[in-house]
């Protein structure tokens, strides 16, 4: 059995876009032929896939960063780059992505076959066949591929489940979970036997339910004392919790409440949350004495059971599914969607870096580096682009003068009148 995770940190990172390729037809008898470099290809994704048949983090616990591969780089005859395949992640249903950035939700994964593309695959460059004009016939210009998403995200779990049980440590949840389902979690006779989350599945006529063991909460588990609040909002997705009571307790209403008042401090709807009492050990001597008082107090909603013999359990089961109508059924296809995570504004963006000035811009940036500086045609065509875009009238605003360096990704470019740049 893997090991139960249920909280995770990941880096991701989208593939880079490969980059166009400047390139001219060679072929005999053509003295003069065009451009034919291709177009780069797409970076992967990294994509998150619900699978039904995980009920933990675990597989991501290890690898904390995680790429999709690059695009392949264009290449002659016009050929585009291989797109890089995308990077699918597997978690299980019921699990919570939060950009690390923000702090905010992003997406909530419930259905399984749900997908959602949590860092796209970066565009890739434009060859140089793509740039040729009836008066630009020899254009010595590509472009860089663009770079992949990086997001930094925790990914935590909530189990889906109809039911929770829920009591203190060895009420017996892990004992009556084996009698109403196939589920063999371990069991023994001494508190904080449970440690992880158990789930199982109880079967009645034609219908099925997801029933979830809580590791026992003791007081001041809403504030994390034992492991408590980390799993309280394991039920909290549930529609209806089983209140596991030790009736053989020296005081098992004093328990009952210490439990209710975790779940109200916890919060998140759980006191509304439909709820039924089971109050085992009714094989032992002192469960009997105290069951008239328990009954008294607790109303209708209690069954007393013996989860070691089986008393009472078919008269849980019965009570649990006829709470828990069936669930509505699914009639659309899951269909992967796609996600923008907060971003810096866009636009380009101009800073002072030591004597000089840094263009901060994706195109801009991505051209600059796919140039043949060399060509005058081509470099002619970058600063009219400059012009277009309104990042040469900010320049001059910011005092640039000839002379003075201005970076533009990883080119080194001295500013000029001249159209050259």
């Amino acid at each position: 059995m893997s090991e139960f995770v249920d909280r995770v940190r990941l880096r991701v990172k989208g593939g880079d876009g490969g980059s166009g390729m400047i390139s001219f037809r060679r072929e005999a008898h053509v003295p003069r032929g065009g451009p034919d470099g291709g177009d780069g290809g797409r970076g992967g994704s990294v994509v998150l896939s619900v699978d039904p048949g995980l009920t933990t983090l675990a597989e991501l616990r290890f690898a904390r960063e995680h790429a999709a591969p690059d695009g392949a780089d264009g290449s002659k005859k016009d050929r585009s780059g291989k797109r890089g395949a995308d990077l699918v992640l597997r978690v299980p249903p019921g699990t919570i992505v939060r950009d690390r950035a923000s702090g905010e939700t992003v997406v909530d994964m419930v259905g399984p076959g749900d997908e959602v593309v949590i860092a796209r695959g970066g565009r890739g460059g434009r060859g140089n066949a793509r740039f040729a004009t009836s008066v630009r016939r020899v254009p010595r210009i590509a472009e860089d591929g663009e770079p992949g998403e990086s997001r930094e995200l925790e990914l935590e779990l909530k189990l889906i489940a109809d039911i929770g049980l829920v009591g203190l440590p060895n009420a017996g949840k892990s004992s009556l979970l084996a009698a109403l389902t196939r589920a063999t979690p371990k069991i023994a006779a001494y508190p904080f036997t449970t440690l992880v989350p158990n789930l199982g599945v109880a079967r009645l006529e034609e219908r099925e339910l997801v029933l979830a063991d809580i590791p026992g909460l003791i007081e001041g588990a809403h504030d994390g004392v034992g492991l408590g609040e980390e799993f309280l909002r394991h039920i909290e997705r549930t529609r209806l919790i089983v209140h596991v009571v030790d009736a053989a307790a020296e005081d098992p209403l004093a328990d009952i409440r210490i439990l209710e008042q975790e779940l109200r401090l916890h919060g998140h709807g759980l006191l509304e949350l439909p709820r039924m009492y089971a109050l085992n050990k009714m094989d032992l001597p002192d469960a009997r004495e105290h069951l008239p008082l328990l009954q008294e107090h607790l109303g209708e909603g209690t069954l007393p059971i013996s989860a070691a013999t089986g008393e009472g359990v078919p008269a849980v089961l019965k009570r649990i599914f006829a709470l828990c109508g069936p669930r509505a059924v699914e009639t659309t296809a899951p269909a992967v969607r796609r996600i923008t995570l907060s971003e810096a504004g866009r636009g380009w963006t101009i800073v002072r870096e030591g004597e000089g000035y840094r263009v901060r811009d994706g195109r801009l940036e991505r051209l600059a580096s796919g140039l043949d500086w060399a060509d005058p045609d081509a470099s002619a065509y970058f600063h009219r682009l400059l012009v277009r875009t309104g990042v040469d009238r900010a320049l001059r605003a910011k005092g640039v003068k000839t002379g003075d360096t201005v970076k533009i990704g990883k080119r080194e470019l001295e500013w000029s009148e001249a159209p050259t740049v």
